[in-house]
């Protein structure tokens, strides 16, 4: 495939050839991210003003946007410096004041000479009950009013830029839009009233009313739904390349699997029997397996995860599993070591904290092969740590791993399989956005034993009686997390919020029941900590949030949530996990500062009223918007320009499965519309996908 389509050069020439850009607005447009023609055709209006013009200034409630033609009147220099210039003027009905500070007089007498007409278009304000507009936005005389859009579209601005400037310079870049052929499927464009690529470009630049800037607006949902699309494609791309790239066919004859099934005390979900069907048959193929295991809190992920390594072992080879923690990384050996004990399987842990002889051992029985599973950070990475025959990689809660690691951690053993986990429930959008290049196996129901968590609210101001509730819990034997918030000024504030909580609770519920974790700690006295909570030998543990991810203690049946106003649905979603691991019935209490925001409030009963990970992680995309929900800094997450990921969410369904089988129909996009999404690529900057054309 050769460069870049004639059609789009006019889109990505410089844009010092646009009118009236030069050199120093070319660098005020680089702060809005617009480099060529291209990303200006891209930089969407995000409000609009209506400039219609009016008979008088009373059709509108002050203070608003009003456009009339008026009568000049007296010009009322200021009196001091420092004061406004005021010029009298009439409309049909009302006379009212054009105020301008810091103004030249001979330059207003030229604009706005006395005695004669001229259109005004601005913010019409009451002060001291007299109208007036302080530097109308545009004055015209009564032949150039027809210039005036009707409705103004207005764009987002950087230093050094105007509305005035921006709207020119977008609709010189729109001249140079070329009519494109179409790339979207055309039963789907009918369906859904779109129109082709230029008149929908046209059309959002050129709102005719708010209704036009609405995300569901026919030509603003094309324009996204483009973008997303060329987004999947890409990722479809890098799917097809991986499945071409062989894996080993890893089959296994189902006899370890088998004892530890036959090991448990009750039967796995349905959920469970269908996703390790899945990843068994994904394993036993020549391609390699890329797959994400999404399942909520508590939904058994681990004896999936364990089947899955046991068939790697029941077919001759290794396989790994990795943690982001070392807590973590110890958490998944504690828990799998009686099933590979039940299969009889050597299983062992590999840390950064393995140092000399002992880390030496334990390579060489890796390397050896007399390792069957590894446990491990990504201590595991290290160029000296080599298996004998690595089949399958689990990488846990892979959004700490960046996709270059999944890369390196498949190159430790060639075409191993690939088994991503996750515990965060994604909403369909984003997951499709994050991992639209792996094939999905759902956790949805939750293992039979598990009892429902019951959450509650209450304020701050009812803290002594929770403390004397906690109390009787713990003589009956009970444990208890209870979670400060990070406090954001600084970590010390935190710290000492921990610590003041520690202290208070350790005099109330006496010494040596109640334990402390934070972020500050040593590893090795957190670990500690943990320890004594886990054993059962302290009652209470006060910590920051490091407890969030996995940590399972069956017998804490308690959650405290301090400020809990202050989390995002999520986390609290996380922090809820961690209790209701056992046979007894568990509560969690949301402690507030009251009185409650608005938004605060919506989170906190939806907390309260519902467990569902999916439904609350829905209603966090709603709220809060797509980075916040997976932490932008690491999301991995595309920044999308034109498309809403909130509010057109429902695109991006259609946007996979169209460009999946866009791909299934023509991979090598040779036909008339393959042709058309190559464009499409190259339009949307997307040069990872056009290597992968290429390469294919």
């Amino acid at each position: 495939m050769s460069g870049r389509p004639e059609s789009l050069f006019p889109l990505f020439g410089t844009l010092e050839g646009l009118e009236g850009v030069g050199p120093k607005t070319a660098k005020h447009f680089s702060a809005l991210g617009v480099e060529t023609p291209r990303d200006l055709v891209f930089l969407l209006p995000h409000s609009g003003v209506n400039r219609k013009l009016r008979a008088t200034i009373r059709e509108v409630q002050a203070p608003d946007v009003v456009t009339v033609e008026v009568d000049v009147g007296n010009h009322l220099p200021p009196r001091q410096r420092g004061r406004p210039y005021r010029i009298l003027v009439r409309d049909s009905v009302q006379e009212f004041q054009l105020v301008f500070f810091h103004a030249r007089g001979e330059y207003l007498l030229t604009l706005l000479p006395p005695g004669q007409r001229r259109v005004v278009s601005g913010k019409i304000e009451l002060f001291d009950s007299v109208a007036q507009m302080v530097h109308p936005d545009h004055i015209l005389t009564p032949e150039e009013a027809d210039t005036l859009p009707q409705y103004e579209p207005i764009y987002p601005l950087s230093a050094g830029l105007t509305q005035r400037g921006v709207q020119k310079s977008a609709q010189a870049a729109l001249e140079r839009c070329p009519d494109l052929a179409e790339w979207i499927d055309p039963p789907l464009k009918t369906r859904m009233g779109w129109p082709d690529w230029k008149a929908a470009v046209h059309d959002v630049h050129t709102p005719q009313s708010v209704a036009d800037l609405a995300p569901t607006h026919p030509a603003r949902q094309r324009l996204a739904y483009d973008e997303l699309l060329a987004h999947q494609l890409t990722l479809a791309l890098a799917r097809a390349a991986r499945k071409r790239a062989p894996g080993v066919e890893t089959r296994g004859d189902g006899r370890l699997v088998g004892r530890v099934l036959g090991a448990l005390p009750y039967a796995p979900t349905g959920a469970q029997t269908r996703a390790i069907a899945e990843i068994t048959a994904d394993m036993a193929s020549a391609q390699r397996m890329n797959r994400l295991l999404q399942g909520d809190v508590g939904a058994g992920k681990t004896l999936v995860a364990m089947a899955a390594l046991l068939t790697a072992v029941e077919a001759g080879g290794q396989g790994v599993l990795m943690a982001p923690t070392e807590i973590l990384a110890r958490q998944h050996f504690d828990g799998l070591a009686p099933m590979a004990a039940a299969a009889g399987v050597r299983i062992d842990i590999l840390t950064g904290r393995d140092k000399g002889r002992v880390r030496a051992a334990k390579l060489a029985d890796l390397a050896g092969g007399m390792i069957d599973i590894l446990i491990g950070t990504h201590a595991v990475f290290q160029k000296d740590v080599a298996f004998a025959d690595l089949r399958l990689a689990v990488i846990d809660e892979q959004h700490r791993f960046g996709v270059a690691q999944r890369m390196a951690l498949g190159e430790k053993g060639a075409q191993a399989h690939v088994l991503v986990m996750t515990a965060t429930p994604i909403p369909r959008s984003l997951a499709l956005a994050q991992y639209g290049d792996m094939d999905l196996s759902l956790l949805d129901e939750k293992p039979p034993g598990r009892q429902p968590v019951v959450t509650t609210l209450a304020s701050t101001t009812r803290l002594d009686e929770v403390v004397a509730h906690l109390g009787r819990a713990v003589a009956e034997g009970r444990q208890c997390y209870w979670v400060c918030p990070l406090v954001e000024e600084s970590e010390s504030v935190t710290l000492t919020a921990a610590q003041s909580r520690f202290e208070h609770l350790r005099a109330a519920l006496g010494e040596g029941v109640v334990g402390l974790v934070h972020g500050q700690l040593p590893p090795a006295e957190k670990d500690a900590a943990m320890a004594r909570f886990v054993a059962g030998d302290t009652r209470v543990l006060v910590a920051t949030t490091v407890i969030e991810v996995g940590v399972n203690v069956p017998n804490a049946t308690i959650m405290v949530i301090e400020r809990a106003e202050s989390f995002g649905l999520a986390q609290l979603h996380q922090l809820r996990g961690r209790v209701g691991r056992g046979s007894g019935a568990s509560t969690c209490l949301l402690l507030y500062d009251a009185p409650l925001g608005e938004t605060a409030a919506r989170r906190l009963k939806l907390m309260r009223d519902t467990e569902d990970g999916f439904r609350i992680s829905e209603e966090d995309l709603a709220i809060r918007g797509a980075g916040d929900v997976i932490g932008t800094a690491q999301s991995g997450l595309p920044r999308f320009r034109l498309a809403d990921i909130e509010r057109q969410a429902n695109l991006m369904a259609i946007a996979q499965s169209d460009a999946r089988k866009l791909l299934a129909d023509d991979p090598a996009l040779q036909s008339p519309r393959g042709q058309a999404a190559r464009v499409l690529l190259y339009l949307m900057e997307q040069e990872k996908a056009i290597r992968l054309i290429r390469v294919g």
